[in-house]
């Protein structure tokens, strides 16, 4: 409902466990493979937590249409699933199916919903998951991402909300599809280099220079370039993706020669025109670029990117201008949740007070969220200096620095 969601909090407070349960969500749904962390990573400080039942639940929007979606896990079992049409609190929930299983009794149902099972071909399917495919460690929804039945639609356009409209980024994620993106879309890379002279990153031209493996490896790299030739070759169509936490190079079979891809950045300062390499450019830029395919895709479709530590190296004055860009324009179709430590956004010419959000460890080690619109706070008011002065909560609690005696941990000279 809402284009912007920033969430607060001190380290340790629980804002990446939020985002990496989603993570393990989509990575379940749309491999249909139960990830270790679902089973291994219960809470801690709870010791019949492993027994105990995890429930992970989103409510989303599809094509105009509110869907809700929940999964009940319990010690690698899926014990209940459920997909709805969410009435949004104001009417009566519709159910699309329902999946439980009964752990103690072994007993394993799927219900669908009337139109479903009112066709004589769809009625079919329902019967054959649960009797022959279904696995008990195996999510419903990743059995119905490819029926072509059209009465399956609203099923598949769930998966695929998973699989395409939610993107999940980390502080070390690399989009590695920058490098194509710069050399096939025109659109894309005149606005990435609009950005990037927004920004004063010095940077006038980006480009893409192809160039012979060898040249790429050197002399003495002669059994890496026969081994990825060699896999190329046997697979013409396969990207090969070389990288580092500096720069993402791509090899690729052209007209039967291997070669690769990589970005330069043309400077032009007063003290002549130069070219750059990414490795070469500053972690600032590196991470600028990185989001930049965020950034064009959130403007241009409805996608929700939900980015963790979104202010990692980059200038808070410019991360600022940029959400600010993003909550102004009215042209622009998806929503972006981001948590970070930045009190320099906190500021309600960007944000409404229901798109600022709060995590605080409670005592017993998990996570609250609360939202700044539950304090009332009139639009005038100076959140990021409420914030900092502990107003809102979710802030580190600092013990007097002055009374740690560090002089008792030097070593005798």
């Amino acid at each position: 409902m809402l284009k912007l969601n920033a969430m607060y909090g001190a380290n340790g407070a629980g804002k990446s466990n939020l985002i990496k349960s989603l993570s393990v969500l989509k990575k379940f749904l749309t491999e249909g493979k139960l990830p270790i962390e679902l089973i291994t990573e219960t809470f801690k400080f709870d010791s019949d937590s492993r027994k105990k039942d995890i429930y992970l639940g989103v409510e989303f929007i599809k094509d105009d249409v509110p869907y809700y979606y929940g999964i009940t896990i319990n010690q690698g079992v899926v014990v209940e699933e459920e997909l709805q049409i969410s009435g949004l609190g104001k009417k009566e929930d519709k159910n699309l199916f329902l999946r439980t299983d009964n752990v103690d009794a072994k007993q394993l149902s799927i219900s669908f919903s009337e139109q479903v099972m009112q066709d004589k071909e769809a009625a079919l399917f329902p019967q054959f998951l649960q009797n022959e495919v279904l696995e008990r460690d195996k999510p419903v929804l990743y059995y119905l991402r490819n029926r072509n039945n059209p009465v399956f639609d609203p099923f598949r356009k769930v998966f695929d909300w998973f699989d395409q409209d939610l993107v999940i980024l980390s502080p070390s994620t690399r989009l590695t599809n920058l490098i194509l993106l710069i050399e096939t879309d025109e659109n894309f890379c005149k606005f990435a280099l609009d950005i990037m002279k927004s920004f004063k990153t010095g940077v006038k031209e980006i480009k893409v220079k192809t160039l012979p493996i060898e040249d790429f490896f050197g002399e003495d790299d002669k059994d890496k370039i026969d081994t990825i030739s060699t896999e190329l070759k046997a697979n013409p169509e396969t990207i090969k993706i070389l990288s580092n936490d500096k720069e993402i190079v791509l090899v690729v079979l052209k007209d039967r020669q291997v070669v690769a891809k990589r970005l330069y950045f043309l400077h032009d300062e007063d003290g002549g025109i130069t070219h750059f390499s990414a490795k070469e450019e500053s972690d600032g830029t590196r991470r600028l670029l990185d989001y930049i395919p965020a950034v064009y895709s959130i403007v241009n479709s409805r996608k929700v990117y939900i980015i963790d530590e979104i202010e990692r190296s980059i200038h808070p004055l410019l991360i600022k201008e940029l959400i600010r860009k993003f909550s102004q324009d009215e042209t622009t179709k998806g929503q972006l949740i981001f948590t970070t430590h930045e009190s320099n956004l906190l500021d309600q010419d960007i944000f409404r007070p229901d798109e600022i959000w709060f995590a605080e460890k409670k005592p017993n080690g998990s996570t609250e969220l609360y939202v700044l619109s539950e304090f009332k706070e009139h639009h005038t008011k100076d959140i990021r200096k409420g914030y900092l002065n502990g107003r809102y909560g979710a802030i580190p609690f600092l013990s007097n620095l002055q009374d740690l005696k560090w002089d008792k941990y030097a070593e005798a000279q």
